[in-house]
């Protein structure tokens, strides 16, 4: 096959997120490797970012989320984490690409090596197929993990918006939904 060479190569994308321009690296076998998915979009538009937060970006993939945040919060830290080391490598050179030096990568099943860092935030483009094993660890690790006062902000398929709701209604004790569109739903939880 001839064009083996070029399905090897960078797949290479520019997007518009709040109102900047990126420039994305991906490869085959990533999430969405062509363009911004619409849930990340939507996340990534909705989301609250302050000055100098500690943010997340849990199950960053090449980094969209987490590169969108550290661009607007340049006093702010951004950790990327995936299971995922090609994530990994891909969301680390895009933060080069983009010039943003305010990122911290690592592989992490969920929250699980995070350490003992408290985040004014959490971001997240949760799977549909995360199980609910592994929603109920990374909704408590979540809050956790925040400080008092910090958000944990998601979008899923607006199909599990219900379920998402009880979820995060039990673990946290709240629930704000951001945005809804015809396939996703942004929603808001505070650790109070």
């Amino acid at each position: 096959m001839k064009d083996l060479g070029r399905l090897k190569e960078d797949i290479v994308f520019n997007a518009r997120l709040r109102g900047r321009a990126f420039t994305f690296h991906t490869t085959w076998g990533l999430f969405s490797p062509r363009r911004i998915d619409d849930g990340s979009f939507l996340l990534i538009e909705r989301m609250d970012v302050e000055a100098g937060d500690v943010t997340l970006d849990l199950g960053c993939g090449y980094g969209a989320i987490g590169l969108a945040v550290a661009a607007d919060s340049p006093n702010g830290r951004v950790h990327l984490v995936d299971k995922d080391f090609v994530a990994i490598e891909f969301a680390r050179k895009n933060a080069i690409q983009n010039r943003l030096r305010n990122c911290d990568f690592y592989l992490s099943n969920a929250l699980r090596e995070v350490a003992d860092i408290q985040f004014d935030h959490i971001a997240s483009n949760l799977p549909a197929q995360v199980g609910r094993e592994l929603l109920t660890i990374i909704l408590q690790d979540a809050k956790r993990h925040l400080k008092p006062g910090g958000r944990l902000t998601i979008v899923t398929i607006s199909g599990l918006r219900r379920f998402i709701r009880r979820n995060l209604e039990e673990v946290f004790g709240n629930y704000e939904k951001l945005k809804q569109s015809r396939g996703y739903t942004v929603a808001r939880s505070i650790r109070e």
